[in-house]
């Protein structure tokens, strides 16, 4: 799971789907079968997303986040907690593929970005797709970006006290390791060994501002050393290996404490539908 600081991570990119046998073992685990949906769930994450952004374009759907490019990140990861069984996640509001693929339907999401009757979580009395879905082990997505985190940490403080098994997954962008509730919240949870993975989908850009000019270091994975706990980068577009990586993870958190995942990804789509990227990439 781990690479060592300055060296990208190998995989490979053919498709092990296409060579095993039908629900083989492709990682511990998972099996032909399950790639094949994970993939399926990828394409319709991707379809749904772009009819949101070709939606709020003709003045039907207001603003949204775009979560292409983090597909194989969110499903990857979701797969490994599913798989878990006794996983409670915390995502960050550019996590459509996390939410769908969990099991919110295509026509829910149209709901939800439409402000129609029926939306699942409040009626559309707030913004898409914030809410909880607990039948899915899915916690109130935070729009204040770090927010979640500490709500997290809080979370899974009160596993511990209950010591109940519970591992937690905490999703955010590279932006909110800028904001103090990120250094408050992992620096609690090396305190107190909380059963708590703490997932960063960096897609190098915090709205407009480049990774270069957020930190000097290369990973932000290099940081959970200064909180007591392990770090590692992964490959944010290779699916199996965040599987692995989370299920990995998951093991660790549980047995041993916090884990740090550095997801590194691509952001395809502006910041958000009303953002112009033009003006800061080329």
């Amino acid at each position: 799971m781990a690479r060592k600081r300055g060296t990208r991570p190998k995989s490979d990119r053919s498709s092990a789907a296409a060579t095993a046998e039908p629900h083989s073992s492709i990682a511990e685990g998972i099996t032909s079968g399950d790639l094949v949906d994970a993939y399926k769930k990828m394409v319709l994450v991707r379809t749904v997303d772009e009819r949101i952004w070709a939606l709020n374009r003709q003045g039907k759907v207001p603003i949204a986040a775009s979560c292409q490019g983090h597909e194989a990140a969110q499903i990857g990861s979701l797969l490994a907690a599913q798989k878990d069984g006794n996983c409670f996640l915390f995502p960050y509001y550019r996590d459509l593929g996390l939410k769908l693929a969990a099991g919110l339907t295509a026509t829910q999401v149209m709901l939800s970005f439409m402000g129609k009757e029926g939306e699942p979580y409040s009626n559309a009395r707030q913004f898409p797709l914030q809410g909880a879905d607990l039948n899915h082990n899915i916690i109130q997505i935070s729009n204040v970006v770090g927010a979640g985190l500490t709500q997290a940490v809080g979370y899974a403080l009160g596993c511990k006290m209950e010591q109940d098994g519970t591992v937690v997954l905490t999703y955010f962008g590279d932006g909110a390791t800028s904001q103090g509730e990120t250094h408050e919240a992992m620096n609690f949870a090396g305190v107190h060994n909380l059963s708590i993975v703490f997932i960063c989908e960096n897609n190098h850009y915090a709205i407009s501002v480049p990774q270069s000019r957020q930190f000097a270091i290369e990973d932000i994975a290099s940081r959970a050393a200064g909180y007591g706990f392990p770090g590692f980068v992964i490959d944010g577009l290779d699916l199996p290996q965040c599987y692995e990586a989370t299920r990995e993870a998951i093991g660790h958190a549980r047995r041993q404490g916090p884990v740090l995942l550095e997801m590194k990804l691509e952001r395809m789509m502006p910041h958000t539908t009303d953002d112009d990227d033009r003006r800061y990439r080329s």
